[in-house]
């Protein structure tokens, strides 16, 4: 990353440490579209602010993502952060404010990070609506990159297999699959879809690999766990809309909260 951006992400923690009263925190959790009130059951809460309150955050820009922090601890003396909400890459402010979050956590301490999205399924012949799937690998469609310049960094294991062994601990019910990355704002065409399918793809959405990469990039480990809110287009002749994605996320956001605070209760 840039310089200015790594001052920035350092300047952000700063500022989260004196707004929370907290030295430093080990693990945070980006909340998709849909999963705000799964932050319940992640851990005690013991501050939450609006991100525009940390330098280089923007508001939120899309429904489902209310653009706020949470400080929650996860055990007697340990500290977690939740964001409630991500900046994505189609909202047209560039790369280094969809990866600002992830950058100022682990400035902050945090050595792992949890993704969550909303995504479309692939899969519908195996994956069921509301179902909760591992991210073991993914495929980046998005043109972009938050790394610049001649850094190269071993994305061979992204998706912490550790991690993705902890959470099948947890649930051993748990799918793992292939996210696939596009840009949008717009949803894939059923011919996109056949060829994600044919690519290898499992799951597909508009965040996560960007975050992800910026995470390895800084250090942390990674776990992403993607909620199938919908078939891919044309899979069963539906429309999409995200007020289905939304719904989808609200009625499930109970227990995926019971399985990432478990989840973070192993870490």
């Amino acid at each position: 990353m840039s310089r200015d951006a790594y001052e920035l992400a350092a300047e952000a923690a700063r500022r989260l440490r004196e707004l929370s009263g907290v030295a430093a925190f080990e693990v945070a959790l980006v909340l998709g579209s849909g999963w705000v009130p799964a932050a319940d059951a992640v851990g005690r809460g013991v501050a939450e602010f609006s991100v525009t309150e940390l330098p280089g955050f923007a508001p939120p820009g899309v429904a489902g993502h209310s653009g706020r922090v949470r400080v929650v601890e996860t055990a007697p003396g340990r500290f977690g952060l939740v964001f409630l909400g991500r900046t994505h890459l189609y909202e047209g402010r560039g790369v280094e404010p969809v990866v600002h979050g992830v950058r100022t956590a682990v400035a902050a301490g945090v050595s792992t990070v949890v993704l969550t999205n909303a995504a479309g399924g692939l899969r519908p012949e195996t994956q069921d609506v509301g179902e909760p799937v591992l991210i073991s690998d993914h495929i980046n469609l998005t043109g972009a990159n938050p790394i610049t310049g001649a850094t190269f960094i071993d994305l061979t294991e992204v998706y912490s297999r550790r991690l993705r062994d902890l959470a099948r601990e947890v649930d051993p019910s748990l799918a793992e699959g292939v996210y696939v990355a596009f840009r949008g704002p717009t949803y894939e065409t059923p011919a996109e879809i056949r060829m994600l399918r044919t690519l290898g793809g499992d799951l597909v959405g508009m965040s996560t690999v960007l975050e992800a990469i910026a995470a390895r990039e800084a250090g942390a480990e990674v776990l992403g766990v993607s909620l199938v809110t919908n078939p891919g287009a044309g899979l069963v002749g539906e429309p999409l809309n995200h007020e289905e994605v939304l719904a989808v996320g609200r009625s499930t956001a109970a227990r995926m909260g019971v399985l990432l605070g478990k989840v973070v209760g192993k870490l």
